[in-house]
């Protein structure tokens, strides 16, 4: 192959057919359900179309597609960026598009409660459980670099697709439902609980980077021993690259899902606000006004005092200055007494 170089990266292009499928198949049907949601007299934000399209749509596209997609048979490099692509970049992407919102809000009323149902599930749950979405998506990278899995995908060709379907959808379960799906999160995991495993989860990401960069073993290093070319760097170094490349992209990405993040906890706030701001003025609408003092029908005399209505002993309150002068003065006059 051709020395990589910047141009080449940028301009080489390979299709991949299933990839392309996939892209096509959840571009179109988004599409649709904006469409659909527009076509109703609903609003569909164009930034959560931009950020489904361009960030997590194209997200796929580079990493299958590209100049990555290319050279990944004879570098381990832009193999390791594929994959952090996959599992970290296309699922952000997709999860700010907010796509499962879109299709309850898309589909007729009996489709949309199916899909509910099916969001809500105890499978469901159980997968997106923070904890254990987050030991999955760092199982699953760990699989991929320390068993047979990534070198005997280099050789095989659907397993090769199978794999990144498998990164994308591990990235999804933890991606997804902490920015889009609260019903399937614990009651416990409220805005603060998921800044914190955004915060958590972007130090577990940094943990494959880590071990790959530092591991002394190659990273199926038969298959890029053989084919590693003379322009090349060194197998270890290009495998230290790699490694470098992924804790990089990881830390990168751990900003703006933070952001994201940060920016629905307080919206959640201000309308929470709003809303209770609306209680409390339907409330103070129930109450009934007071009534007007009646006015007197004589002028006032002498004695109007007299005919004026007692105020009860419970309802004249004394200031707490007054309540303390009479307590020292009684102080006073009982020490007098005593001497």
């Amino acid at each position: 192959m051709a020395e990589l170089t910047v141009g080449r990266l940028l301009t080489s292009w390979q299709p991949d057919v299933p990839a392309l499928l996939l892209v096509v198949l959840l571009g179109g049907l988004y599409a649709w359900g904006v469409r659909r949601v527009r076509a109703g007299g609903g609003a569909w934000s164009a930034g959560r179309t931009a950020a489904f399209a361009g960030l997590g749509l194209g997200a796929l596209v580079v990493a299958t597609m590209s100049g990555l997609a290319v050279y990944d048979h004879v570098l381990f490099w832009p193999a390791a960026v594929q994959n952090i692509l996959l599992d970290l970049v296309a699922p952000l992407g997709l999860a700010l598009g907010d796509p499962l919102r879109l299709a309850t809000e898309a589909l007729p009323a009996p489709a949309a409660a199916r899909l509910r149902r099916a969001m809500t599930g105890r499978l469901v749950r159980l997968l997106t459980f923070p904890l254990v979405s987050t030991a999955l998506v760092l199982a699953t990278e760990l699989t991929v670099y320390f068993t047979p899995y990534f070198a005997t995908a280099l050789r095989v060709g659907w397993l090769h697709e199978l794999m990144y379907l498998h990164l994308l959808v591990a990235g999804c379960l933890f991606v997804v439902p902490v920015l889009t799906r609260e019903e399937t999160l614990p009651a416990w995991c409220t805005h603060p609980v998921r800044a914190a495993l955004v915060f958590l989860d972007g130090v577990i990401d940094a943990v494959p980077g880590v071990v790959v960069m530092t591991h002394g073993t190659l990273i199926a290093g038969a298959w890029y021993l053989h084919h590693h070319p003379a322009w090349a760097p060194d197998v270890r170094q290009d495998q230290q690259i790699g490694g470098g490349a992924m804790l990089s992209i990881a830390e990168l990405v751990a900003l703006p899902f933070l952001l994201a993040i940060l920016f629905q906890w307080a919206r959640a706030e201000r309308v929470q606000t709003a809303a209770l701001d609306r209680h409390l003025d339907e409330q103070l609408a129930r109450v009934p006004a007071p009534a007007p003092a009646a006015a007197s029908s004589t002028a006032p005399g002498p004695d109007s005092a007299s005919v004026s209505a007692p105020v009860p002993s419970a309802e004249r309150v004394r200031p707490w200055w007054e309540t303390e002068e009479n307590e020292v003065a009684a102080r006073i006059r009982r020490q007098h007494g005593e001497k």
